[in-house]
């Protein structure tokens, strides 16, 4: 390399380190931070009568929300239809807390095609056993989730709903709060 040459780089290379450019850019293999919490993966629920009734989510809290659950992002689904009969609804998520296998997930119905879910809060929980997965929903208790109460943020039923053998796929990353 010619003696001009290398006085340019090395005032380039001093220039970048003084003004932060090169050590500001994130370096390609540098790992990714932990999201504070997620819920992802598809169900479907095993009833004996052969209903229908299929859970998919795809809820997350970035790292730097890590405080405040309620600044989860996502959606989840659900359907239950037997026969000729039932509904799905897509819901955007506005709350998510997990500790170890086990998340809750709460948000408004965004889509429906049954007729007054739009605009309900509804909460599922999902315990991730692998290939024992459970579930549960809020309307469980509060009445269908057109018409029955409106759980708060973040707050569903106990996961007394058995999965689908050969169809749970739940993952739940769990959420570590500073106390």
């Amino acid at each position: 390399m010619k003696r001009r040459t290398k006085i340019a780089v090395l005032g380039l290379a001093l220039v970048l380190l003084t003004t932060g450019a090169a050590s500001d850019a994130p370096a390609p293999d540098a790992p990714r931070p932990r999201e504070a919490a997620a819920l992802t993966g598809t169900a479907k629920l095993y009833r004996s009568a052969g209903d229908d009734i299929t859970f998919s989510f795809d809820a997350h809290l970035a790292a730097k929300d890590k405080a405040d659950p309620s600044k989860a992002t996502g959606t989840f689904t659900f359907s239950h239809y037997l026969n000729d009969f039932g509904a799905r609804a897509e819901v955007t998520v506005d709350c998510l807390v997990t500790g170890g296998s086990v998340a809750v997930v709460s948000g408004i119905v965004t889509e429906s095609d049954l007729p007054g879910a739009e605009g309900r809060r509804v909460g599922v929980t999902v315990h991730d056993l692998g290939r024992h997965d459970r579930l549960g929903y809020s309307w469980a208790a509060t009445g269908s989730p057109a018409e029955g109460d409106q759980p708060p943020k973040c707050v569903s039923s106990a996961p007394f709903e058995k999965v689908r053998k050969g169809t749970g796929d739940f993952t739940v990353v769990p959420w570590r709060p500073e106390l």
